[in-house]
């Protein structure tokens, strides 16, 4: 034996006894690991759960590869539901009751769902699915029950925005009869009721319907006028319904299918839909944002399974195992056994269902899957009410070479043609609105308007009232001998214009409104009505909207006058009587003006009074004559004696001039009334009528009826007419002999009716409200809004001005006349108030300057010694005086203390000089000298071109000393003096006379 034998032979026994440590540690280590049951209930013979089932295994084995310290397994326990309920449901019970598992993912469909559910909850085992989509399944209200998916609902609101993009008014929705189909219906409904669009019908197609039953149903579809069609199915039923609306002619220009995510989200699977049979379809997409988890999935499914493509499902069942993985590695502390409740004595009328257990880890288990989150492979994994929520979905267009993508849908955002990611590279942001360029069926770029008459369609029934007045709206006559009808009028023209102008062709044929017997039925409730029956597929003619009727069908846009009024006879009430001279002014007026007759004649007075010494000696009586003959002889321009007065003069001009104003402001407005307002309405106002009781007329088969009532008339003083002819025959007769004081009708009859009688009758306050005429549809009818579009093009253009001329052409000759005025327009004092006010200040202020003036001439004649003023001439203003006298002796000082600089003898100060000279001077007439005093001193006044006389005795060199000092004061007092005399000599003159010379 060698040394390495030797070596070998003794640590053998060394190297066996680390291998079995090492087996005993591993075999510890497998203890740990704690293996959690868990059920799959799929169709294993489907190609989708096939790929799923992938997905799922996938999905567990790669997190435990990267999650090597967890303590958990999940050990998957396959049934096969055969794709049918019974199969799904004993193969659920199974699992739970003999394998014991603590959860279940599926089932694959809707329909196998709601046994699940309400099994789960019962036993407190999660049910977790990534492909029962249908929003019916929230009715359950089962807390065990966990959607790893989206609902079909959330994509309603995607599929509404393409139906408001493109303005479709009408659609049918076509859906497979199970709960996947039934389950979006409700919610379509809503969102399309929230954007004013009308299901007008509702295709429901089974699983199991032939080809021939199929091809039934389309044909019943193009019997309508509705092309637009939401599509939601499975692949399967979905191919079939494809290939025969292109073998029928659904797929040609002018249709548009939209079709659910159930279908564009399948199309990658063997058995989808071709894409030549989908040619121009619209389709909702899930949209998942790419992501590195995404990619690497991708990368390895394609490694792994080689071309075979993973659909959304799958990548729903890959996050929906993870999920579950983590949750339950969440609770492995938790007890993961079940409470057995086993009935033995059930015998033979027992049920497995009799014996099911209840998981005690259930409720852990829910709440660990209702918080856990990550980052997977479809997205952010977080659910919200047991369900993920999308935010985006991708709207593809379908072509033959394959699926292009047209724009996204995001919540609150709406339709987008692309998605932007920011510099984070996490927050996605729309960059433009709207969707890119569609490829319709047909393979046009064309957008479908969404509806047409169809082809092998009857045409539209058209109702027409029939009448037997107001031929100018409408008239229907039929030929004795063919019974051909005619029908025309205003209505119809409009109507047929409006026909005319659609972008295409809408064949019709007018049916005539009428009784059994042929004669006009009138109600036209009843005729609206029997569009909303069906009977009819619209109403042309003079039908009012309506709030009421409006409920039963859709009006297009108004294409007539509105409103309804009272229309009255008007009588010649043209001012009259023997007192109409005075009704131009108010009362209030007439006696501002008469008092201010008498104040400018006492004004007067006193200023000729003063002015005037003969005025003084006249008698009381011949006073009172000349002034106030004075005063009102202004208002004809006619005094002929002058006044002698300056102030007289002054206050006759204002006076007079307000004077002009009153005469051409009373003449206007007499000569108003006396032309202008001749036509009066017998009945002012609606009021006047209740109170008066009077009989009041209203059309046959009008709204107004009705109106009449509600505002409070008797209905036995209501009287019928049918044409303009019997409303005037009802208008002469008048209510005391079986006949209208007044007519409740709608301005566009009224205006026919003035047409031909406006001299004899108005209208009178108030005017109801109404939307004028309109053309009735049903209700939805595509056809409203394309034809309240043509009429807006109409009235705004020369064709209905022609029309109107056509029928309405002796409107023309009728003069438009206003009635509203109740009352003719009288001069209140307010007017002439500002002129009154004028002549009273202006009066004051020549007042106080003639007494001002009179004064201050009395006082300068008092100090010259002039003998007073004769008796009568009133009181002397002393204050006025003494402030004149002061301010010319304070001037006179200044002066002297300016130029004389010498020093004055004893006595001479300035108070003696100032005595001296009021003793010495004297007034000095214009052209005078002054007489020399015996006083010290005299003043010697200068004037211009006068030579100071030489004075006698002692003073003459004293008074010419004070003369040249004094020069300068001489000659302004010189010129005072001669201004006030000559002011005053003309004053004291007689009245006429002009001042001497």
């Amino acid at each position: 034996m060698s040394f390495s034998d030797h070596i070998v032979s003794r640590s053998l026994p060394i190297w066996l006894f680390i291998f079995l440590i090492f087996l005993v540690l591993l075999g510890k280590s497998q203890k740990e690991v704690l293996k959690v049951k868990v059920g799959v209930v799929l169709d294993t013979n489907s190609t989708l759960a096939d790929l799923s089932l992938r997905a799922i295994n996938m999905s567990l084995s790669e997190l435990y590869n990267t999650h090597n310290g967890f303590k958990t397994r999940i050990v998957l326990n396959i049934r096969n539901s055969k794709g049918t309920v019974v199969g799904a449901a004993a193969s659920a019970l199974y699992l739970i009751n003999k394998r014991k598992v603590v959860a279940i993912i599926g089932p694959g469909t809707s329909m196998q769902a709601p046994f699940l559910i309400n099994l789960g909850n019962q036993s407190q085992v999660p049910i977790v699915t990534f492909s029962a989509t249908s929003p019916l399944l929230d009715s359950l209200r089962s807390p065990y029950f966990i959607r790893a998916t989206h609902d079909d609902s959330a994509q309603v609101h995607a599929i509404s925005a393409i139906i408001e993009s493109f303005r479709w008014r009408e659609v049918v929705p076509i859906y497979v009869d199970n709960e996947f189909g039934e389950g979006i219906l409700p919610y379509l409904v809503d969102a399309f009721q929230e954007i004013n669009v009308r299901i007008r019908y509702r295709s429901a197609i089974s699983i199991h319907s032939t080809d021939d039953q199929i091809k039934k149903e389309l044909y019943r579809l193009m019997t309508m006028p509705t092309r637009v069609f939401i599509l939601h199915m499975l692949p399967d039923p979905g191919s079939r319904l494809f290939k025969i609306a292109r073998e029928i002619g659904m797929m040609n220009k002018g249709y548009a299918w939209i079709v659910t995510n159930g279908i564009i989200d399948l199309m990658s699977l063997r058995g989808g839909p071709s894409l030549e049979d989908m040619h121009g379809v619209l389709g909702v997409k899930t949209y998942f944002p790419r992501s590195k988890e995404l990619a690497y999935l991708e990368a390895r499914w394609r490694k792994r399974f080689g071309g075979e493509e993973l659909t959304h499902f799958g990548y729903w069942a890959y996050d929906a195992a993870t999920a579950l993985a983590m949750s339950v590695e969440q609770i492995s502390n938790e007890n993961m056994s079940f409470n057995t409740t086993k009935n033995i004595s059930r015998g033979d009328n027992g049920t497995d269902l009799d014996d099911l257990d209840v998981a005690l880890s259930g409720p852990k288990l829910l709440q660990a899957l209702s918080t856990v989150t990550f980052k997977g492979v479809a997205g952010r994994f977080l659910l919200e009410n047991r369900k993920l929520e999308p935010t985006t979905f991708k709207i593809i267009n379908i072509e033959e070479s394959g699926e292009r993508a047209v724009g996204f849908w995001k919540s609150k955002v709406g339709l987008v043609k692309r998605l932007g990611v920011d510099q984070i590279g996490t927050n996605i942001s729309h960059s433009s609105r709207g969707l890119r360029t569609i490829i319709w069926p047909g393979d046009t770029t064309l957008v479908p308007k969404g509806w047409e008459i169809p082809i092998n369609g009857k045409k539209l029934r058209i109702a027409v009232p029939k009448k037997d007045g107001f031929n100018n709206f409408l008239k229907v006559t039929k030929d004795a001998n063919t019974n051909a009808l005619t029908i025309t009028g205003f209505c119809i023209d409009v109507f047929d214009a409006v026909m005319r102008q659609l972008p295409y062709a809408v064949p019709y044929e007018y049916v005539p409104f009428e009784t059994p017997d042929g004669k006009g039925d009138g109600n036209y409730n009843n005729m609206v009505y029997k569009v909303f029956l069906g009977e009819f597929d619209g109403a042309v003619g003079d039908t009012t909207i309506l709030a009421n009727r409006s409920n039963y069908v859709d009006f297009a846009l108004p294409y007539s006058e509105t409103g309804v009024v009272f229309v009255v006879p008007v009588k010649d009430e043209r001012e009259k009587g023997e007192w109409v001279f005075l009704k131009p002014l108010t009362k209030q007026l007439w006696c501002m003006i008469a008092a201010a007759f008498i104040y400018i004649g006492l004004v007067v007075w006193i200023f000729e009074y003063i002015a005037d010494p003969t005025f003084r000696t006249q008698r009381f009586t011949e006073k009172i004559s000349n002034v106030f003959y004075f005063s009102f002889s202004t208002l004809f321009f006619a005094h002929r004696k002058p006044s002698t007065s300056i102030y007289t003069r002054g206050l006759v001009v204002i006076w007079c001039f307000v004077v002009l104003i009153l005469t051409q402001s009373y003449t206007a407005t007499l000569t108003s009334m006396l032309t202008v307002q001749e036509l009066r309405p017998t009945v002012r106002h609606m009021d006047d009528l209740k109170k008066s009781g009077v009989n009041i007329g209203y059309q046959k088969g009008s709204f107004t009826l009705e109106k009449l009532k509600q505002e409070g008339f008797k209905e036995s003083k209501f009287k019928i007419y049918n044409s303009p002819e019997e409303m005037r025959e009802l208008f002469l007769k008048t209510s005391s002999n079986g006949g209208i004081d007044a007519a409740f009708d709608e301005v566009p009859y009224v205006k026919l009716f003035m047409a031909k009688y406006c001299q004899k009758y108005t209208i009178i306050e108030p005017t109801y409200k109404a939307d004028g005429f309109g053309f009735a549809f049903p209700l939805g009818s595509p056809l409203v809004p394309d034809i309240s579009r043509e009429i807006l093009n109409l009235t705004e253009g020369e064709t209905m001005r022609a029309i109107e001329n056509k029928w309405f052409v002796e409107e023309k000759n009728c003069p438009d006349r206003n009635t509203t005025d109740d009352t003719p327009i009288q001069l209140d004092h307010h007017s002439f108030q500002a002129l009154f006010m004028i002549v009273f200040a202006s009066s004051l202020l020549l007042l106080f300057i003639m007494l001002s003036c009179r004064r201050y001439q009395e006082g300068r004649g008092n100090m010259n010694g002039d003998p007073p003023n004769p008796p009568g001439d009133g009181p002397d203003d002393h204050l006025l005086l003494f402030l004149l006298i002061l301010a010319s002796r304070r001037y006179q000082q200044r002066r002297g203390n300016i130029i004389g600089a010498q020093s004055n003898p004893p006595g001479d100060g300035p108070d003696g000089q100032d005595n001296a000279r009021a003793n010495q001077n004297r007034e000095v007439n214009e052209g005078g000298a002054a007489e020399p005093a015996d006083n010290e001193h005299r003043i010697v006044e200068v004037r211009e071109g006068v030579n100071i006389g030489d004075g006698d005795g002692d003073g003459d060199h004293e008074s010419h000393r004070i003369g040249k000092v004094n020069v300068q004061l001489q000659r302004q007092q010189s010129q005072v003096r001669r201004r006030c005399n000559k002011l005053f000599s003309e004053k004291n003159m007689p009245l006429g006379m002009a001042a001497s010379p």
